[in-house]
């Protein structure tokens, strides 16, 4: 009998509960909310149990903590699992800085409960044989890998205003798969980036569209690029570049893009609406692993560690934007 916890119930925590309200093996889940009424009305469709406090819900014998408040929460609501000694499931970041996201992580490391890191990408069918191909070898020297997201619309200015800005909101997950992609370490960044859309981006010191260049340790270059405003769809695709071969994922026909090309009609849609439609299997496959995780097992996603090097990826990056020049990843370490 496995029984996990849900801390959070904004538009991911719900989308979690749905998730595993279906999984095999699990066998109850307890949820929580601040807000009761959206708590007791999830915990009615998924026949979920509802509590009023996330102490509450530690302490009533679940096996595993997913933790999907929002991000200033999420050091807090981790360490209070870990404590606990409850295998924890939590959605990226792990904190709202990089500075302590590498606490939280010490003290996690010193508690030994496993704790996985939510970025999903890494159980995409497609993301995951690139993986593969650069692993086997067949693709020779990795010399280059591009990474894309780009929203239909951005999310509401008020997340926007407290999100840490578009690499440490969006690029993290570009960040997170170009780094387990090459196996390489990112050791230089540079970033820049505009506003072309609503200017409270601006007045939030932030962009709606970015683009990165990340030099790793083994030479490898990563291409970031990232933007608020694709009202055509959900945009993310990856390409690796070896001196041997290149594969690329996200290429398939539910991207959303207008092929000129008057011999080929490929993609033919409908193109994809939002991450939550783009990576439903990947999510499902995802928490199906944390549910592992619960029972005993190790993690097999993004661990705290993971979560530490992106968080100070985007650190950089946030850094080189704001001064225009390329930033090491140690200058902002040891800052």
């Amino acid at each position: 009998m496995t029984t996990l916890g849900v801390i959070g119930l904004g538009r991911i925590g719900a989308f979690h509960t749905e998730t595993l309200s279906a999984l095999e093996g699990v066998d109850g889940l307890v949820i929580t909310d601040e807000r009761p009424d959206v708590a007791a009305a999830v915990a009615a469709k998924h026949g979920a149990k509802a509590v009023d406090t996330v102490a509450e819900l530690l302490s009533s014998g679940v096996d595993g903590v997913v933790v999907a408040a929002a991000t200033p929460a999420h050091a807090e609501l981790t360490l209070a699992a870990v404590e606990r000694g409850i295998p924890t499931f939590c959605e990226k970041p792990i904190a709202s800085t990089a500075a302590e996201s590498a606490r939280v992580a010490e003290a996690i490391a010193a508690s030994g409960v496993p704790v996985q890191v939510g970025y999903q990408r890494r159980f995409d069918a497609a993301f995951a044989a690139a993986k593969r191909a650069v692993d086997d070898g067949s693709l020779g020297h990795i010399h280059t890998v591009r990474s894309t997201t780009m929203d239909p619309a951005p999310p509401p200015l008020d997340y926007i205003k407290g999100s840490g800005g578009i690499f440490r909101d969006c690029a993290v997950h570009d960040f997170d798969v170009i780094r387990w992609i090459t196996g390489q370490n990112p050791v230089e960044v540079y970033a820049t980036g505009s506003v072309q859309g609503d200017p409270l981006f601006a007045e939030y010191g932030d962009v709606d569209t970015a683009a990165v260049i990340v030099r790793f340790d083994g030479g490898a270059l990563g291409v970031v690029s990232n933007a608020r405003y694709n009202a055509r769809g959900y945009d993310c695709r990856l390409e690796v570049h070896g001196f041997d071969d290149s594969v690329a994922a996200g290429w398939d026909q539910g991207a959303p893009l207008r092929n000129v090309d008057p011999a080929n009609t490929f993609p033919t849609g409908p193109a994809h609406n939002f991450f939550m439609d783009r990576f439903t299997e990947a999510f499902r496959t995802e928490l199906a692993g944390f549910v592992e995780v619960a029972k005993g097992g190790p993690v097999a996603g993004a661990t705290v560690a993971d979560a530490v090097e992106v968080a100070w990826l985007a650190e950089a990056a946030t850094e080189s934007l704001r001064r225009g020049v390329p930033v090491a990843i140690e200058e902002v370490r040891n800052s």
